[in-house]
């Protein structure tokens, strides 16, 4: 299998063979041959009596040692990916809203609320009682509340979902209880003894889900705009290429935004400045990876490295002074390859240290302190930096990224008339046959980029915008994608004329990965607009996954096929081994909420299915066929 299609990867790779530590892939080679049984979900390992496991092709009734069949295991090990990914994203969700209280109360060193307007708009959909109050005072009320979410309900934000979903969440008894209370819950009922019904159990997954999709994840999103700011479109540039060879490189990465902003300032600071060149550096350079990276992209234009599979190669260049991790997406092995450069590794969460990395706690009362000591130490590293180990690649793209509902509500219907209505339009005269949201991870399994890169390209060419977020959308950054020129070598005719029209890129970057609930509000904006059916199950939109890795993923599918979105998932999560499972998810949860998952693992027949997918739901709204054919090759390259 061939490791990545970006060329600055292989590169990278290509140099540190045979004298480097071993990479992810190096790894996951060695990994060979995998357990089956784990693969498709059907070894328990959940009591001590265990493990157990179900052979995929041994007779029927097959049940392990307390009496639990395919069908239960399946199910259990499924919540239970799915509360861990929820549990991730949603405790982002209560340190921004930490952060932000802190901020209101003035115990949070260099951060203020930087969007009151948004924050005052916030504070009416949650109900409280702005009454005249200041940003601060209103900020603290709105963090409390926002907190208040997460042991009991409700979750206000679940009111902007159209209102024949909202029907459905409760006839289906899918209303979370509060998203601390969801996942608690989820965890009990998976542990021995407790539920084996395999739907029950599903269902549970889809209700941690929504308290996720519609609680921790969408106040993360919305309260770090009242803190660091609303994103606007913004140009800037991605791939390895962004690292700079006579400047300190800092590379932030993880998915916390609050101290990287706070990093990322201090670096513009003429102190430090002067304090690199001391040491021989033009300057400091900060650029980033995974979603802690996006953040600094969206709302300052910060240059991004890359995406999952880039951490250890942006080590591998030897140009990289320091890298700063918080949480989730980080992995161990940085530490060994930073070890064999001069780079500095530095943890800063309580939640997430290395054995042998240096530790600099992240506490908000300290965060310019802390972010000044961070820069000096990066300084202080780059005489130690050997020449004749950097290797940095020549490769860098051109993106516009820091799209969102408020702006695009601008962007499509100009200052003075801001609407989606020029959309819904679009879809109803069939210009645009729909929009799929393609989002998620990269997976060393699979060809990194590979997926993210031939489902866009597909979609493009037979009128689909897309929208991204995440590792996804940096994959399509680095292809050139996300420049509004790019529609003319990749869109169909339809979307390209759009593109033309408006003068946005035909990939449409909506932030990092629990900024998938932007994408949920847009969804729900369309609905509103009008023409376009009742609820976002009726849409001509799908959704996709091509390389999923993490449990948050599996978390982020299920809250979008539980708020009706057709959803084509790869690497299927691991449930294959119970056909009951694979059913109810693929087609059973069409009828309680009208989305469901297709685990396709090629890219363009999951491209087709989404295709067909809107054609379909074109048909069902009684819409005329999209108006034009792929007149574009999907494979056609884009050069930069």
């Amino acid at each position: 299998m061939r490791r990545t299609v970006d060329r600055a990867a292989e590169k990278v790779l290509d140099a540190a063979a045979g004298h480097a530590p071993a990479t992810v892939w190096d790894r996951s080679d060695a990994m060979e041959p995998r357990c089956g049984f784990g693969d498709l979900g059907i070894c328990c390992t959940i009591c001590l009596q265990g493990p157990c496991r179900i052979d995929p092709f041994g007779p029927p009734g097959q049940k392990g040692c307390c009496g639990a069949d395919v069908d239960t295991i399946a199910a259990r090990n499924f919540l239970r990916a799915v509360a861990a990914g929820a549990a991730a994203h949603s405790d982002h969700g209560r340190d921004i809203a930490g952060t932000l209280l802190h901020a209101a109360k003035g115990e949070a060193g260099g951060f203020r609320i930087a969007d009151p307007v948004k924050l005052a708009a916030i504070a009416k959909e949650l109900g409280v009682d702005a009454g005249g109050l200041a940003p601060e005072p209103l900020a603290e009320k709105v963090a409390l509340a926002c907190l208040d979410q997460f042991p009991r309900a409700p979750l206000p934000f679940m009111n902007r979902a159209p209102e024949a979903l909202r029907k459905k969440w409760t006839k289906a008894g899918l209303r979370p209880k509060g998203i601390d209370r969801e996942i608690v819950e989820a965890l009990h009922r998976t542990h021995e003894g407790v539920d084996v019904d395999y739907r029950n159990i599903l269902l549970s997954g889809m209700r941690v889900a929504l308290a996720d999709g519609w609680g921790g994840s969408m106040l993360a999103t919305e309260l770090s705009d009242v803190l660091f700011g609303s994103p606007s479109p913004i140009r800037s540039k991605a791939n390895l290429g962004v690292l700079k060879a006579d400047e300190v490189n800092i590379v932030v990465h993880g998915h916390e935004p609050a101290l990287s902003d706070m990093v990322a300032r201090a670096a513009r600071e003429g102190e430090l400045l002067e304090y690199a060149r001391q040491r021989g550096a033009r300057g400091i350079n900060v650029c980033g990876l995974c979603c802690t990276s996006i953040e600094l992209l969206m709302r300052q234009g910060y240059p991004v490295a890359g995406n999952f599979l880039s951490q250890e190669l942006s080590l591998l260049t030897g140009s990289v002074e320091l890298m700063v991790v918080d949480v989730q997406c980080v992995m161990p092995g940085l530490a060994d390859i930073a070890n064999c450069f001069h780079t500095e590794l530095v943890t800063t969460s309580p939640k997430a240290r290395m054995p042998g990395v240096t530790h600099i706690e992240f506490d908000e009362s300290k965060a310019r302190l802390t972010a000044h000591q961070i820069v000096r130490r990066a300084v202080d590293r780059f005489p130690q930096r050997r020449r004749d180990r950097v290797n940095i690649p020549d490769e860098t793209m051109d993106l516009v990224a820091g799209f969102t509902v408020e702006n695009i509500f601008s962007n499509l219907g100009g200052t003075f008339r801001s609407t989606f209505r020029p959309l819904n339009d679009a879809i109803i005269s069939g210009r645009l046959r729909g929009v799929a949201a393609v989002i998620g991870c990269n997976n060393a399994r699979v060809t990194h980029d590979e997926g993210h890169l031939a489902m866009t390209r597909e979609l493009l060419a037979r009128d689909v915008l897309v929208i991204q977020t995440g590792c996804s959308a940096t994959a399509c950054a680095k292809e050139g994608f996300l420049r509004p020129e790019a529609a003319i070598g990749i869109a169909g005719r339809g979307l390209r004329e759009i593109c033309e029209a408006v003068g946005i890129p035909p990939v449409i970057h909506m932030g990092s990965c629990v900024d998938n609930s932007r994408i949920l509000r847009a969804l729900c904006e369309v609905v509103r607009e009008g023409g376009l059916g009742e609820d976002i199950s009726d849409l001509p939109v799908a959704a996709a996954a091509p390389e999923a890795m993490s449990e948050k993923a599996v978390s982020i599918g299920c809250y979008a096929v539980a708020s009706g979105i057709f959803t084509v998932f790869s690497p299927p999560p691991r449930v294959e081994g119970s056909r009951n499972v694979c059913e109810f998810l693929t087609s059973g949860m069409e009828e309680i909420t009208g989305g469901r998952f297709s685990f396709e693992r090629d890219p363009l027949k999951g491209a087709a299915e989404m295709v067909a997918h809107m054609d379909a739901k074109r048909t069902a709204l009684g819409l005329p066929p999209a108006m034009y054919g792929a007149e574009t090759a999907a494979a056609a390259p884009v050069e930069g």
